[in-house]
């Protein structure tokens, strides 16, 4: 993403009074993570981590020494508020890490890099870790979702977080499982995207027409297309 864009869209959403997590590239995605942070992220989310080398080397960009490897530099927007001194002394104490758990190596691994203090989330990632387990080639879609091979790995995940205290995250399409997983102590929970938002609320304008325009006698339907069909 474009650093303007992104500085703007963070901007913005601190002057919303909301909490703003940037996902970056990976655990080597050095510049994409101090550039997230340097325009006022208030934490970073790393995909696709498989073992505690890389969970170390993500944290490490996310922290000023001696913690990590942060560089400082000033002035920036994230020390806009409290100044240099003000921001960086406290910025290791409060800057949200999250590590996305999404393949089998990372289940695998899953006490190793929950151990590391500083991880705040274990964020779910349930179609890549499907994808990793074999499972979209086993089931045929949408029962990979549910299949005891992707039970026992969240069962892992989350007794493992529970033993460690993280946070429990996941990104779901829609609100259909939101109490089941707020049960097994998912607490931050994403419903879909901006995209998934569109399509879904469009959709729903969408056949209310069909029904109305139905009831009054003239019938309209939807051209179909690979969006709405």
């Amino acid at each position: 993403m474009n650093k303007m864009l992104l500085s703007n869209m963070l901007s913005s959403i601190n002057n919303g009074g909301a909490l703003s997590m940037v996902r970056v590239g990976s655990s080597k995605d050095r510049e994409g993570i101090q550039s997230a942070l340097d325009s006022g992220a208030d934490g970073i989310l790393v995909p696709y981590i498989n073992n505690k080398a890389e969970a170390l080397e993500a944290v490490s960009c996310c922290l000023y020494p001696t913690q990590g490897t942060r560089s400082v530099y000033f002035p920036q927007r994230c020390t806009n508020e409290k100044g240099l001194l003000g921001y960086c002394g406290e910025s290791n104490k409060n800057v949200v890490i999250a590590l996305q758990v999404e393949t089998a190596d990372c289940i695998k691994n899953i006490d190793e890099i929950l151990s590391i203090p500083e991880v705040d989330i274990a964020f779910l990632g349930q179609n890549d870790l499907c994808m990793s387990m074999g499972l979209f080639e086993k089931y045929e879609f949408p029962k990979m979702y549910f299949s005891d091979e992707l039970n026992q790995a969240t069962t892992s995940l989350i007794e493992t977080a529970k033993k460690y205290d993280k946070i429990l995250g996941l990104f779901l399409f829609g609100t259909d499982r939101v109490g089941e997983f707020l049960k097994k102590g998912f607490n931050f929970i994403s419903i879909g995207n901006e995209l998934h938002h569109v399509l879904a609320q469009s959709g729903s304008f969408m056949k209310d027409v069909e029904e109305v325009s139905k009831k009054e006698g003239k019938e309209w339907k939807k051209v179909p297309n690979s969006l709405n069909n």
